[in-house]
């Protein structure tokens, strides 16, 4: 299986998760095939470190250099259930809210497409808790 990873420092752990800053924002693949762009998106929002809660199946400490793995495909997959889901079921409610009648339709429309797509984002969420492989952890020390 393919893994995107970035390096890290340990700041705090909590039972069997870690609490990492990275060094670098994004796996600097922006600009190749299969990379996201994440980090250009991100670098317009926040220019802070970027903390993250990691699985940390080998047991590192605080202050520990780590390499953070994630399974290629996982941010992008992420991202449109996050982003794209909601604004194309907004874009369709609204659309269908107009053919049924009107701007006030239209709105309503909408509504209802971004509610239904937030609670479909939010149960799908929940179900993959537990999917181990969707989620970063540490898989070795620097």
């Amino acid at each position: 299986m393919e893994q995107t990873v970035v390096q890290a420092i340990v700041r705090t752990i909590d039972g069997k998760r870690a609490h990492v800053e990275v060094e670098h924002g994004g796996c600097g693949r922006c600009h190749e095939k299969g990379g996201c762009g994440g980090q250009q998106l991100t670098q317009m929002f926040c220019g802070g470190p970027k903390t993250y809660h990691v699985d940390n199946l080998i047991g590192a400490t605080i202050g520990d250099r780590v390499t953070i793995a994630i399974a290629a495909g996982s941010v992008s997959r992420s991202a449109n259930l996050a982003y794209v889901l909601p604004l194309t079921a907004t874009i369709a409610g609204a659309l269908l809210g107009a053919s049924l009648g009107g701007d006030l339709s239209a709105a309503v429309g909408a509504g209802v497409g971004l509610a239904l797509s937030f609670l479909y984002v939010i149960v799908r969420s929940y179900s993959n808790v537990k999917n181990l492989s969707d989620r970063p952890y540490i898989i070795s020390r620097s």
